[in-house]
């Protein structure tokens, strides 16, 4: 069964003026990405602002990606939501799509107990025969207990964990839970600064908002890795740090889109509306993000127009 391995992107969604979604940047960004060697999509996304999207508009992005991408990569759509109804209806339809599996986050808004949460995953594993990618997104959502995704794993049909907690302690106990247990599951880490850390330790892979916007690094972080070229692996890894500091200073998920503005595509205006104060920082942080990302893109065009790859970046 299909397992996720490699640089996954949780993609950011283009918005046009109107506040619906941008076909055309969409479609854009899908070929951007796997020319950059990405191994995987991961639309409606947190980053994503998923919670911003209606069912119809979530459906729409699978369909636009999944025919854009042609087959090229994996492709594994989160079907998150606040009730198993809804996520039950978005797996149905990207397995209809044939996407490779679907990402799936606790519910959010209603505090619930572990096993509520777990019987929420059930209930939508039990009900859609799709490979699931569970995902651990603290930030957002109550984390998940290291014996409820033990359990879950027992699960022919869930593949992978996305721990997006930054814990390198809890990456640990979620894979020291499964190997004890026996079970086969992939762990990919959804923070992009601790990537090289979880692919030491035995991680699979990422799943990041940062691979869609410098996706030419991760790759490269990723390929060095593979090939035993740890302090080149290391290297890339600092590499990004100073900029993803900096798309966290704004109010998630602005400074990553301002970032992939720099890169070119057109984000639209925020979902949410600034406050004033909030308006004048966007402004400040927006001018540092483009200031850091200057001199890497530089970077990225001059190796790319010499014909290099990340091997030298």
């Amino acid at each position: 069964m299909f397992k996720p391995e490699g640089v996954y992107v949780a993609m950011l969604t283009p918005f046009s003026a109107d506040g619906t979604v941008n076909e055309t940047q969409l479609r854009r960004m899908v070929d951007f990405l796997i020319e950059a060697g990405v191994h995987g999509l991961f639309p409606i996304s947190s980053v994503g602002e998923f919670i911003h999207l209606t069912r119809e508009e979530k459906i729409r992005m699978m369909e636009i990606v999944v025919d854009q991408n042609r087959g090229r990569v994996r492709v594994t759509p989160g079907v998150g939501s606040s009730h198993p109804a809804d996520s039950i209806c978005l797996a149905e339809e990207a397995k209809k799509l044939g996407c490779d599996g679907v990402v799936i986050a606790p519910p959010y808004y209603y505090p619930l107990s572990q096993e509520m949460i777990e019987k929420y995953f059930e209930t939508i594993i039990d009900a859609v025969d799709i490979p699931v990618i569970l995902y651990n997104i603290p930030l957002f959502t109550q984390p998940l207990n290291y014996d409820v995704v033990k359990r879950l794993s027992r699960r022919k049909t869930v593949v992978a964990m996305k721990d997006s907690s930054g814990s390198m302690v809890d990456f640990m106990h979620f894979m020291d839970k499964i190997r004890i247990a026996k079970e086969e599951m992939n762990f990919l880490t959804g923070r992009e600064e601790t990537f090289l850390a979880c692919l030491m330790v035995g991680g699979k892979g990422c799943m990041t908002a940062t691979s869609g916007i410098l996706p030419e690094i991760m790759v490269g972080i990723y390929n060095a890795w593979l090939e035993g070229n740890y302090d080149r692996a290391r290297e890339l890894q600092f590499s990004i740090l100073l900029a993803v500091r900096a798309f966290f200073a704004m109010p998630f998920p602005l400074g990553f889109k301002v970032a992939l503005e720099a890169r070119g595509f057109e984000m639209g205006p925020p979902k949410q509306p600034l406050s004033d104060a909030e308006q004048f920082k966007y402004g400040t942080v927006k001018a540092r993000i483009e200031k850091i990302m200057n001199p890497i893109l530089e970077k990225l065009n001059q190796h790319a127009r010499a014909g290099h790859g990340t091997e030298r970046i």
